[in-house]
């Protein structure tokens, strides 16, 4: 029997899982400025795809590396869902923010 389709299943559904919280946590600590770095993984995981001997090991890199890419994409919805106030926003990144300005935080 062969497995590869239901493990891809299962590494898809794991890593789409994995990537939300990441996401959120990612925003959180370094807000939007962290994307190049989901593009540089998400880019390197396409060429391990290319390289891999295994099927299902091209499969899961591959779906690795878009669902990284489609992550850039959320770090700038996350940014907004912050903003409306669905999620918190780092308490610290008010106080650089009021030091930038040169007010103080109260």
């Amino acid at each position: 029997m062969n497995y590869d389709g239901i493990i891809i299943g299962i590494g898809t559904f794991l890593i789409i899982g994995l990537l939300h919280p990441v996401v959120i946590k990612a925003e959180y600590y370094f807000t939007t400025k962290i994307w190049p770095l989901f593009l540089i993984f998400g880019l390197l995981c396409f060429a391990i795809s290319l390289v891999s001997p295994s099927s299902t090991e091209r499969s899961l890199t591959a779906v690795l590396g878009c669902s990284l890419l489609w992550s850039i994409k959320e770090i700038f919805e996350q940014k907004k869902r912050v903003e409306k106030g669905w999620f918190p926003e780092n308490p610290k990144r008010k106080i650089i923010k009021a030091a930038e300005l040169g007010g103080k935080e109260k």
